[in-house]
């Protein structure tokens, strides 16, 4: 049906000075991507971009700065480094927009390296677990090349291709990155507590992977017609759609199916999302698309943020002038989420970092990313308390912002603020 080639021989396509993309989060091609890597001592000035990606990240070692430099569109913890190290930097994107970089040739792509299942008897692969901007990227690059592996689910939705729109098949039989569910902590499970408090009953749901997000679906058990229209999910939905609690039978977008761009959890994850046509695979640019999540009543959208300022002000994608992550797909859910009707817009956050040092801040850090707008935000929530800011003065939202602050530091937070002003 296909012939295959080794790793070696099909990265052998890429030249000096091109532009390679690779597919997201789990589904990162680990055989390609080190065939890639091996190639540095021939190869200068090639450009890797990509969104977050699971695995290794060999071609970002500083040493190969020469040969690779990385382009991130949402910074990873295996390429963070770069920036610093002077082989990467970062593309400010909405998730939601990212696919039209390529549509519109704002980026041209040489080559794109792709994960798929293994293809069907009528020669379709599916991109399983993650497809991003990938569609784009395979349409508009000039030459697609495939690790095609046992390993990958076979998911629903749009990230079907055929094998004549791949040109390089390369076999690798290996498990997937994965991620166990760890069991919150107090404070964690304080604010999952708020969260839940806030999502009624046919409640549409966006949120994303870590103890929160876990610790607020651990907390949805009594709920009833959740729908899920998410850019990822992970493993705290399994439960909760086999109990029937989530079964999208109110969403207006994807009636009855469970929406995501990208998976990122453990084998029962993958396990349960192969051939499942419950669940729904899209690109970004439809998951993502602000004018689709606002269809779905009762839209909540929970994100966290780095930072959060007493205006309201939401920092998500640095430390002060050091890029940390992205800007992602947080506004695209939060805007999305506004509009509904019933929606909720929510940044859950702990009140202070493992070192004590208070996330509710008077002003921003110099150099601080505002991911979300003071006027978009609708609810913080920290294990303080719900600050609800939406309609509210800059007077309002600075009481509410400091009651729900660490109490250590509530004080100084608002006197620091009202001697700034």
């Amino acid at each position: 049906m296909y012939k295959t080639v080794t790793a070696e021989d099909a990265l052998k396509v890429v030249k000096s000075n091109d532009r390679v993309y690779i597919q997201a989060a789990a589904a990162a091609p680990q055989t390609l991507i080190k065939a890639l890597s091996n190639r540095h001592e021939e190869l200068r000035n090639v450009e890797v971009c990509h969104l977050h990606t699971e695995g290794e990240a060999p071609y970002a070692n500083p040493e190969l700065k020469d040969s690779f430099h990385v382009n991130s569109f949402f910074i990873g913890k295996n390429v963070r480094h770069t920036l610093k190290g002077g082989n990467g930097s970062y593309t400010p994107v909405f998730l939601s927009e990212l696919p039209r970089l390529f549509q519109q040739r704002i980026l041209d792509l040489d080559v794109v390296l792709i994960h798929v299942s293994v293809p069907d008897r009528h020669g379709y692969c599916s991109l399983g677990v993650s497809v991003e901007a990938t569609l784009a990227a395979i349409d508009n690059a000039k030459c697609v090349i495939a690790q095609v592996n046992p390993q990958m689910p076979r998911t629903h939705g749009a990230g079907i291709i055929h094998i004549t729109e791949i040109d390089y098949f390369v076999e690798s039989d290996e498990a997937l990155p994965s991620h166990e569910m760890a069991e919150p902590n107090e404070v964690e499970s304080k604010i999952g507590d708020y969260v839940a408090n806030l999502i009624e009953d046919r409640s549409t749901l966006q949120m994303g992977i870590g103890s929160i997000p876990n610790a607020v679906l651990t907390r949805l058990t009594n709920h009833k017609d959740l729908g899920l229209h998410t850019e990822m999910f992970s493993d705290g939905v399994i439960d909760l759609i086999l109990n029937d609690v989530i079964n999208g039978n109110y969403k207006k977008i994807n009636r009855g199916r469970a929406l995501t761009t990208f998976l990122i959890g453990s084998k029962r994850l993958y396990d349960y999302v192969d051939d499942n046509p419950f669940v729904e695979m899209r690109a970004s640019n439809y998951t993502n698309n602000a004018a689709y999540i606002k269809q779905n009543p009762r839209m909540v959208a929970i994100n966290s943020a780095i930072e959060v300022d007493v205006t309201g002000q939401v920092c998500a994608d640095s430390i002060g002038s050091s890029m940390y992550s992205g800007v992602g797909g947080q506004m695209d859910f939060i805007r999305g989420a506004s509009l509904s009707q019933g929606g909720k817009a929510i940044i859950a956050l702990p009140s202070i970092t493992r070192k004590g040092v208070s996330r509710i801040v008077p002003v921003l850090k110099p150099g601080a990313g505002v991911v979300t707008t003071r006027a978009h935000v609708h609810y913080v929530v920290t294990e303080y308390g719900v600050a609800n800011l939406y309609g509210k003065t800059i007077k309002e939202r600075v009481k509410a912002l400091v009651n729900i602050a660490h109490p250590d530091h509530r004080e100084r937070i608002d006197k620091a603020y009202f001697e700034m002003m």
